[in-house]
């Protein structure tokens, strides 16, 4: 029986109003009926909700996966209780424009040439070293000060679907205020200084890909809080609908945006991922439609060959990584699709590759190690295909579905389960703030 016919299974058992006894979180279980008055189906843009409604039932029905990804899920909610809010606002540097209400960041595989002098404080000229980051881009925060408040938002936003427990959702209420919407701390929606290289250019298109999946985990977050979360209000979500109005206006108009759009790698994959995701966010169905569909045959067709490999993605350092990394952007994408009636993983490329393809060409190594993988990889992380594999096997990918259970589970524990939409487990790009 396969997981999807488990929790359909679950929930008929629920809905038979058997009563369960479980607890979680301090907060009791409700009769089959209550429940399902606190179950309102968010409207998410990469997260299935009708998925995270299932995924309720079947922990009242007491399945054990299910009560260990949440378990794993609740240990980093209840970290986030703790931590922030985070605002761009924080730092000390100015941005070239003199408002540090702009996001700003250094490009993470640039490095300068020379000692610092009085003369040359940056060390210029710099030169780019593939895969090598530089940990001096750190000294400005907002980069990992994003990565930790999205991720804190989505954690504490899912805590609270699957709890009640209002500390969740007040919290990641406070952390979503004091990044988009509060005049004092609001981040404006532009990402004009993005991957900033000393000495060469102030902000890069390139740099838009720091937002381009943690910003949609940020649009479920808000989809999930309007279920009825307390702390977040009417205003609250017309606030943040409005702010990433402003935010696909600057990417499809800008230059920077511009740029992006028409990167060929997982660059280009994040960037229609990204605007179709705030697309269907902001209520414009027919341009996430669009966007999707277009990418079958812009992005598929280009960069997943008959055999699966990536191609564009081979050649790097860290060529494991990239292929994981651009899997995200693709079956999140998917998943996009299937809210807007595009179905990616039935796509075939002239070529014959597919989605599921790709994420097959992946089992071997993510199953039996880096001695089973054929292309460059200098720090291989086995555990950061499992995410795809899941997806590959929710979209009946059987081969995904077999490998699953010989993948590495990550040190954080398989949240898969409980948010399930791909994310990147090997983040290399910054080191987070505690």
């Amino acid at each position: 029986m396969s997981f999807r016919s488990k929790l359909g299974r679950l929930a008929a058992v629920a809905m038979a109003g058997v009563t369960l006894c479980a607890t979680f979180s301090g907060v009791a279980t409700a009769d089959p009926a209550t429940f399902l008055d606190t179950a309102r189906r968010p409207d998410t843009v990469v997260l299935d909700g009708g998925q995270l409604v299932r995924n309720k039932l079947a922990l009242r029905a007491g399945d054990r996966m299910m009560r260990t990804s949440l378990n794993a899920l609740l240990a980093q909610a209840n970290v986030a209780l703790t931590k922030g809010p985070w605002s761009v606002t924080d730092k000390t540097q100015v941005p070239p424009s003199g408002d540090r209400h702009d996001y700003m960041s250094l490009a993470p595989y640039w490095w300068p040439t020379q000692p610092p002098t009085p003369e040359n404080p940056q060390g210029c000229p710099y030169v780019e070293k593939d895969g090598v980051r530089n940990p001096a881009t750190d000294a400005i925060p907002d980069k990992p000060s994003r990565l930790t408040a999205f991720n804190s938002i989505y954690q504490l936003s899912l805590a609270w679907y699957y709890t009640r427990n209002p500390d969740y959702a007040r919290r990641a209420a406070l952390d979503l205020r004091t990044w988009f919407l509060d005049a004092g701390t609001r981040m404006n929606p532009n990402l004009n200084f993005a991957q900033g290289i000393p000495c060469m250019t102030d902000g890069r298109g390139i740099g838009i890909i720091e937002f381009s999946y943690t910003f949609t985990q940020v649009l479920d977050a808000a989809a999930i809080l309007n279920t009825g979360a307390p702390g977040w209000s009417g205003s609250d979500d017309a606030g943040l609908k409005t702010w990433s109005g402003e935010f696909l206006t600057w990417l499809q108009t800008s230059k920077n945006g511009k740029d992006e759009a028409a990167q060929q790698n997982n660059h280009g994959t994040f960037y229609d991922m990204l605007t179709a995701g705030i697309a269907l966010y902001t209520g414009d169905r027919d341009t996430a439609r669009t966007l999707v569909k277009t990418a079958a045959t812009t992005r598929i067709d280009k960069q997943i060959a008959a055999d699966g490999s990536q191609p564009m993605e081979a050649t790097r350092t860290r060529s494991y990584h990239y292929f994981t990394f651009n899997l995200v952007a693709m079956t999140r994408l998917a998943r996009i699709g299937q809210h807007v009636g595009v179905d990616l993983w039935a796509y075939r490329t002239p070529a014959g590759g597919s989605l599921a393809k790709a994420v097959d060409f992946l089992i071997p190594a993510a199953t039996r190690g880096q001695a089973h993988w054929p292309f460059p990889e200098t720090d291989f992380t086995q555990y950061a295909a499992l995410d795809s594999l899941h997806a590959a096997a929710d979209a009946g990918d059987r081969k995904a579905k077999a490998a699953l259970r010989h993948v590495p589970v990550p040190p954080g524990g398989d949240l898969y389960p409980v948010r399930p939409a791909a994310e990147q487990l090997d983040d290399i790009s910054i080191v987070t703030p505690g």
